[in-house]
């Protein structure tokens, strides 16, 4: 499959959802000149959406982010979180009780959003363990991976509560080279230690571009075959827009180089639409 123009490519259809991460910035920061980038969507009246698998920082922290990157103009309202999926889990099925959480204060927002009580998983013990309903997996940070995971196990295993994994993401990267353990790594271990399987949000699952598709309605009328997903990974966002219906595009700035792409789609049957150097073109 040969690159092409991103520009081309967007002027087929009338709405784009964007990754955040591999597409809009990496590890060094923004991707090179991506405010252009986005600037000629903006130009075209074509709206966009960020879906993104870190449910670490609201939708507002994330634009903020953004804006201190350097890059103007991402309202929170265009950014659907992984994290906005678990609070939607809550909202209609949460139970009273306090909340357990693995991650950072700010990702106990999402909890916070959804009239419940958030306890950091640092702060639960065998006192309090029976007052806890539901345990979310946030963020990879925040908490003693030895201490609290292993106190997460035990309160998993001594009550039959919902566990609910906000970002799937199995690894990051952190370096061109070098990649760090995600929060669906860290719930992945304690679901093989439990034998159990948690409610798991974020792509490839279709909640979030669901929920990106009703919000383009609310705009006016769309067809899944108007809007394109934009990614720079196979097993999330490729597989997740391919599952939706909608047409995909692989980008070449993040968790898939241009050595590997080829090697990767044979791998793992994972085929987009289109493959693009970056959203720069």
């Amino acid at each position: 499959m040969r690159t092409k123009s991103f520009n081309s490519v967007l002027s087929k259809y009338k709405a784009v959802f964007l990754d955040s991460y591999g597409v809009i910035k990496n590890h060094a920061g923004l991707i090179p000149d991506v405010q252009k980038a986005i600037n000629h969507i903006r130009l075209t009246g074509m709206p966009l959406r960020v879906l993104t698998n870190d449910a670490s920082r609201s939708p507002l922290l994330l634009a903020e982010n953004f804006d201190k990157l350097g890059l103007r103009g991402i309202k929170p309202s265009e950014i659907i979180t992984s994290g906005m999926m678990a609070k939607e889990y809550l909202v209609n099925k949460g139970k009273k009780g306090k909340v357990a959480y693995l991650g950072t204060n700010n990702s106990a927002d999402y909890i916070r959003d959804a009239d419940l009580e958030p306890i950091s998983i640092s702060k639960v013990n065998e006192a309090n363990m029976h007052e806890i309903s539901a345990v979310v997996f946030l963020d990879d940070e925040g908490y003693d991976w030895n201490k609290d995971l292993n106190t997460t196990v035990n309160l998993l295993r001594k009550y039959q509560i919902p566990a609910i994994v906000a970002n799937s993401d199995v690894i990051y990267p952190v370096s061109k080279n070098n990649v760090a353990i995600a929060t669906g790594g860290v719930a992945g271990l304690v679901e093989n230690i439990l034998g159990r399987d948690f409610i798991h949000y974020g792509k490839p699952d279709s909640q979030m571009f669901m929920y990106g598709f009703e919000q383009l309605n609310k705009i006016r009328k769309f067809n899944r075959k108007d809007i394109l997903m934009v990614g720079d990974t196979l097993h999330t966002d490729i597989l997740g827009g391919n599952k939706f219906g909608i047409s995909t595009v692989l980008v070449l700035t993040g968790n898939t180089s241009a050595e590997e792409a080829q090697i990767k789609i044979k791998a793992t049957g994972v085929i987009p639409d289109y493959i693009c150097k970056s959203i720069v073109e």
